[in-house]
């Protein structure tokens, strides 16, 4: 049980590195940093069967981390939304202004 667990957070998180790596629409890099958060998430549940309920405190910790993320991010993308009338990073050069 803990080994298919965590064989499927190995998975998920790849599946979110790749997509960050590869991918240039904001919102798609956005959800696979989510992606990410959560195959953590995924490992410490299937840690905490063997280690005690600390995995599991980090689980809250984490998706309270995540909400704040979701919040702060949708807010930037949105701003830049408005700015730049894409969301496609190559597009977007925030630091020349």
């Amino acid at each position: 049980m803990i080994a298919e667990a965590l064989f499927f957070s190995a998975v998920l998180f790849v599946i979110g590195v790749v997509g960050v790596l590869t991918r240039r629409n904001a919102i798609i890099i956005f959800m696979c940093v989510e992606l990410m958060l959560n195959a953590v998430n995924l490992s410490f549940v299937a840690l905490a069967r063997l280690h005690g309920i600390t995995g599991q405190a980090f689980v809250v910790f984490v998706m309270t981390v995540a909400a704040a993320e979701a919040a702060v991010g949708l807010a930037i993308i949105i701003g830049v939304f408005r700015h730049y009338q894409t969301v496609d990073l190559e597009n977007v050069n925030l630091l020349k202004g």
